[in-house]
């Protein structure tokens, strides 16, 4: 054994339990990773319906060089492959899109997994964590350049590369990943260069729709119109009904209280409204989709300055300050600086609960917090703008998310997947080093050891890492219990992979294995 953890013996586990854990994750970069090479495999949307002989389409930038783009492809596609794809240059409204499809980079990327066969935001850091630890540096460069590519070319970070995700971003850790990346490599002349693309997706959070002026912090606010096509295709019942028919359901027979539901629900006409697409696109870009978070839904998101998102843009501003010294813009670093001390400010005044003790999101159309603990609260404590106090007040409340298998979403079970009885991986990775950044490092410790347990046990079972798993009762069975959304578990799993690593590597750091 090489458990020092002070607590129940059942979470121990031993080097060469680990092993094949590792290896299966070290083989699993390469069956996810997708380059122009194998574009036909990156074509295929499992979450689109798909004639089987149909041509799949292949948008090209209107920036980009489509000559050389269709040359370059030619030169790795053979004759039939060729014929399975179509090359489209992307039309300048997302309306004009007849045919959705693939969004072309020009390199290497790692997908998620399963229905996940695209380069995804937020994905994407703890994948490149795995892939550093790894040693997969130039992995981990090809795919941070692709989403600098994704910003030079299709306006922002995307949630996927899909046409039919032209709309949305996701949490924004770009500047994290190239940090960590520099980190690795020390290329000054590469971060100097990148150093505009970054700033230009900041100002994408910073500047309206998706900044509220009233509070002056950010929020979630998609653009497009109508429902996502994913959903309409993709995420249907045994009895064939889709998320918004199931949806339409619940309004049809529940009373909602948390929001003003006439917003979202048209009653005498018996549909969804326009807004309702609004909110539910910008929950699919808040990354969380579906919880209750926001209300049933989290439909309401729009009207909501968000603890995660806030944390996340204070994390950047500190981490353009640190770009900025490193590369001698002193002065410029101070703008930054002043920037992050603002917006924790601000997050003070508006998302901190003395009371409860806990981070919540903000409601600036009722003024009000939502009390809904949710395991965002440990963000702040994570970028490290919890004062002292504020994070033992976080810590103390630690008891009501752990539970056998890490910790819970949330403490509410509401038949969404971003919500108990459910864990994430990338929850419990921020959980874990805000903790132990604050000086709770048993208690950070032994979530991380409870958590790879969990993913462990389900791994000699299966042979598999999955997406998410059922925390309270240690399993990796979770369809049945969920009603929302999709209620899939999918293999693979990316984000999984890499938080795994990266908690194992800082317990081996940390001398506790």
């Amino acid at each position: 054994m090489i458990c020092s953890i002070p607590f129940n013996a059942e979470f121990c586990f031993t080097r060469e339990d680990i092993k094949p854990l590792r290896d299966y994750i070290k083989y699993t970069w390469k069956t996810l990773t997708r380059s122009p090479a194998d574009i036909v495999k990156a074509a295929r949307d499992p979450k689109l319906e798909l004639i089987d002989d149909s041509v799949l389409p292949v948008y090209v930038s209107a920036r980009e060089d489509y000559v050389q783009v269709e040359d370059r492809l030619r030169q790795y596609l053979t004759d039939e492959e060729w014929t399975k794809i179509e090359l489209r240059v992307l039309p300048p409204q997302m309306e004009q899109i007849e045919q959705h499809g693939l969004l072309y980079l020009p390199g290497k990327y790692v997908v998620p997994g399963g229905r996940f066969n695209e380069l995804y935001g937020w994905d994407s850091y703890f994948i490149q964590l795995g892939l550093i630890i790894d040693e997969e540096i130039s992995l981990a460069q090809s795919m941070l350049d692709q989403l600098l590519y994704e910003i030079d070319h299709y306006g922002t970070v995307l949630n996927g590369n899909r046409s039919y995700m032209l709309n949305r971003s996701q949490p924004p850790l770009l500047s994290r990943m190239i940090l960590d990346l520099y980190n690795q490599t020390k290329d000054k002349n590469w971060l100097r260069s990148v150093l505009p693309t970054v700033q230009s997706y900041y100002f994408y959070w910073t500047v309206p729709p998706h900044l509220n002026q009233a509070t002056g912090l950010s929020h979630y606010n998609a653009f497009g119109v109508g429902p996502a096509p994913e959903v309409l295709s993709s995420e249907i019942d045994e009895e064939g009904k889709n998320h918004y028919e199931r949806i339409l359901e619940f309004y049809r027979y529940h009373d909602v209280e948390d929001y003003d539901v006439s917003l979202y629900y048209d009653q005498e006409e018996d549909c969804l409204t326009e807004l309702f697409y609004q909110g539910d696109r910008s929950m699919r870009e808040s990354g969380y989709d579906p919880t209750n978070r926001f209300g049933p839904f989290s439909i309401d998101i729009i009207h909501y300055a968000p603890v995660c998102l806030n944390s996340l843009l204070y994390q950047m501003e500190l981490d353009l300050a640190q770009m900025q010294d490193i590369l001698g813009y002193g002065h410029a670093a101070s703008y930054w600086i002043n920037s992050a001390e603002n917006r924790r400010n601000l997050m003070n005044q508006y998302l901190w609960d003395q009371e409860a003790g806990l981070y919540f999101d903000y409601n600036f159309r009722t003024g009000k917090c939502r009390n809904y603990e949710f395991a965002t609260t440990f963000f702040p404590l994570w970028v490290g703008l919890a004062s002292p106090e504020q994070a033992q007040r976080v810590a103390l409340n630690l008891p009501i998310f752990e539970v056998p298998g890490g910790l819970l979403t949330s403490t509410h079970v509401s038949g969404n997947q971003w919500d108990a009885p459910f864990g994430w991986a990338p929850l419990h990775l921020m959980a874990v080093y805000g903790l132990r950044r604050y000086g709770y490092t048993e208690d950070a410790h032994r979530i991380a050891y409870k958590f790879i347990n969990l993913v462990l046990q389900e791994f000699k079972k299966t042979g598999t890492i999955v997406e998410k798993y059922d925390v309270k009762n240690s399993s990796a069975n979770v369809s049945d219990q969920i009603f929302f959304g999709y209620s899939s578990n999918e293999i693979g799993f990316g984000w999984t992979n890499g938080v795994v690593l990266d908690l194992l590597d800082m317990l081996e750091r940390d001398g506790v294995i």
